[in-house]
């Protein structure tokens, strides 16, 4: 039996009908221009119910599974990788938050998260604080019904446009993770943030554009106490492990959405190019890549919905997660660069999708915990260590 019903199916074929419509079209130019992801275009996703797909009914969402959320991240991120990826900042800080904030928090921030009314980013990665996430530097400190925080972040993904930074800092000095608490910090979108207690400088890169990323400097900025997630410190770290399962296998579906894409192009491509008289494709060097190409990107796909159902059922998915995730990212960059190759010189050019495929793949291997660290979780659990 598949992991799909119908009512998934029904779900992928919509969303590959408005990607086709809507993203497809204007991808490559708006690469090009390292541009951002237009806000007409992010306002009709908000209209598709994209940005709650996991946040219950009763707080303005769909309140679907993590199938549901699979199916969609890879027709989306078949499309443009970083429309395939902004979704992810509401649905799984709105995860976070429905299961771990009070009751308050929930009422006056989830709706407006579901609706795509208000935009978030996750605000935890530091100079020092990256594979090792539980040293945060960053602190916040309780005067007159505020924590007032000092620090810096980085490779903080949609930071200007966000609305809400859901925000790591250290409480505490009693223990390394122990003293982490979650905070959400509001802000106005837009490029000047809120100076002088917050500022940020854009983080250039080769690839993933569509959403800028910021390097964030908290110089005296006052949060109020309402805002700490849960009401209680020390329950930050806690909080971001228990959204890595799901981060991971939405994640194992933008690779596969990515890595699909640039595998139907070098399909299309070396049944069109002519070479010796008859097509590419008929060269045993070219159809074998493309062999490998299909089954690999199935392999990871039936990899992550199998996480995903593992995760609905309520169960512990943080191997199966760890493993869609390093599987599909190490799959998508490798196919992503056959894509490439099967191209020839036209691949290596700005006038073909597949370069912009290449290029956004080179954050697989290490967006959202890279692939050493996948593999230390994958063995931790084997080895019977936790």
């Amino acid at each position: 039996m598949g992991f799909l019903k119908p009512e998934h199916e029904d779900l992928k074929r919509l969303t590959r009908h408005f990607t086709n419509k809507e993203v497809v079209p204007i991808a490559d130019a708006l690469d090009r221009e390292e541009a951002e992801i237009p806000t007409p275009l992010l306002e009709k996703m908000a209209e598709m119910g994209f940005f709650g797909l996991l946040v219950p009914k009763d707080y303005g969402g769909l309140g679907l599974d993590t199938l549901s959320l699979c199916v969609v991240t890879e027709e989306l991120a078949r499309g443009w990788l970083s429309v395939g990826s902004v979704i992810a900042r509401n649905v799984l800080c709105g995860h976070i938050l429905y299961k771990a904030g009070t009751e308050e928090q929930r009422r006056r921030f989830l709706p407006g998260m579901a609706t795509g009314m208000r935009q978030t980013a996750s605000a935890g990665t530091e100079p020092e604080a990256g594979s090792d996430a539980s040293n945060i530097k960053t602190t916040g400190r309780r005067r007159d019904g505020h924590y007032v925080v000092n620090g810096s972040k980085m490779f903080c993904t949609f930071a200007n446009q966000a609305h809400v930074l859901f925000t790591y800092v250290r409480t505490s000095a009693e223990k390394k993770a122990g003293g982490i608490s979650l905070f959400l910090i509001e802000k106005e979108p837009g490029e000047q943030f809120a100076p002088p207690h917050l500022t940020g400088t854009r983080i250039r890169t080769v690839g993933y554009h569509g959403m800028n990323t910021y390097a964030l400097f908290f110089d005296g900025l006052e949060v109020p106490e309402g805002n700490l997630v849960g009401g209680v410190e020390g329950r930050g770290f806690k909080q971001l492990m228990h959204g890595y399962e799901v981060a991971r296998i939405q994640f194992a579906f933008r690779c596969i959405g990515l890595a699909q894409a640039a595998y139907e192009a070098a399909l299309a491509y070396s049944q069109q190019r002519v070479q010796f008289g008859k097509p590419i494709a008929t060269f045993q060097a070219v159809r074998f890549k493309l062999a490998d190409m299909a089954t690999e990107i199935e392999a990871a796909r039936q990899l992550g919905y199998l996480a995903a159902e593992k995760f609905d059922r309520g169960e512990r998915a943080d191997v199966e997660a760890g493993m869609a995730k390093l599987f599909a990212s190490e799959m998508a960059h490798r196919q992503c660069w056959n894509a490439v190759q099967i191209h020839g010189g036209y691949g290596y050019t700005r006038e073909y999708s597949v370069n912009r495929y290449w290029r956004d793949s080179g954050l697989l291997p290490i967006g959202e915990g890279t692939s050493e660290i996948q593999r230390e979780i994958i063995a931790r659990r084997i080895l019977q260590e936790r």
